[in-house]
């Protein structure tokens, strides 16, 4: 499906609903994975004039490391979820996931002054220097105290706000972050779209799919309000970042539109509270984050210097 953008999931839609159950142009529910293009051939790598490097840098790394993250997320998924189908599906998605954030990582090192490859990136930094929203790295499963309903919840959630943002972020002044959004949006639809079938499909199903269904929206919850907070380097680098706070009608329309059709009630969930006034902008994160970094950078650290 493509994406039109204003909060319409599809070019012949009327609502993102009718997005969800259309079979039209099935072809692009393909997760980029698959493809072999380079997003930026032919992109003009200069920075923007007058722009401060560390704060393009801390930007790039904050819409890297939430794509980072969320992929790692996901692959926990792999041999494990409900069908082989949604193996291959959720694995797509990391994949789609993990290719936005090697380009992101790329641009970080590119503009930073310690000039950082995408490997130092993901597997050097520590905890408390990594720039991604909390709702990425809580665990939603498949371990004890994890579940599918609540990973398709934050799927939901995640994808139909990084798809809000990345499709404004198309219009960057910087020609290589819109590059990246302009593929980007493409595979966010698929995800957003997926996400929404499967909510649909467990809110529909048994008294317990519902049950876990609902369970998992509240748990995810209370990390949205995150999502939507603008950062000082958000407004700091006015034309080249976009503020989320502008996108939080637009995404409202989506939730709304997904509850009603699978007869869903939005979650009624405090916020969750901010350490000292940080968040995970900031490199203030939940004890999930450390965890999931201990067994993604194992092998890095390890094996320091190592190629394969």
């Amino acid at each position: 499906m493509t994406d039109s953008g204003a909060g319409v999931p599809h070019e012949h839609s009327d609502n993102a609903y009718d997005a969800i159950i259309s079979g039209e142009n099935d072809d692009q529910h393909w997760a980029f994975g698959t493809g072999f293009d380079d997003p930026l051939a032919g992109v003009a790598r200069a920075l923007p004039s007058e722009v401060d490097h560390a704060d393009l840098a801390a930007y790039c790394l904050m819409l890297a490391d939430d794509a980072l993250i969320m992929s790692q997320r996901l692959t926990e998924w792999c041999s494990r979820a409900p069908e082989l189908e949604e193996d291959v599906a959720l694995a797509n998605i990391a994949l789609d996931l993990l290719g936005q954030a090697r380009l992101l990582l790329s641009r970080a090192g590119e503009v930073e002054d310690a000039g950082r490859d995408e490997d130092t990136l993901a597997y050097r930094r520590d905890e408390h220097e990594f720039r991604n929203v909390r709702l990425v790295e809580i665990d939603c499963g498949p371990g004890p105290g994890g579940d599918f309903a609540t990973t398709i919840a934050r799927l939901l959630v995640f994808s139909s706000w990084r798809l809000a943002v990345l499709t404004q972020l198309a219009a960057s002044v910087d020609p290589v972050l819109a590059a990246i959004a302009a593929k980007g949006v493409k595979e966010l639809a698929y995800h957003r779209d997926h996400a929404a079938q499967w909510t649909l499909r467990l809110a529909g199903g048994t008294s317990l799919s519902r049950d876990r269904m609902i369970a998992g929206l509240e748990k995810v919850w209370p990390l949205v309000p995150e999502l939507f907070a603008t950062h000082p380097v958000e407004q700091r680098l006015a034309g080249i970042a976009v503020d989320p706070a502008t996108v939080r009608s637009e995404v409202d329309d989506v939730f709304d539109t997904v509850f009603a059709a699978a007869s869903l009630d939005r979650p009624d969930a405090a916020p969750m509270s901010p350490v000292a006034g940080r968040g995970g902008r900031d490199g203030a994160h939940t004890e999930a984050l450390g965890y999931l970094l201990a067994e993604m950078q194992h092998l890095a650290r390890s094996l320091p210097g190592a190629t394969w």
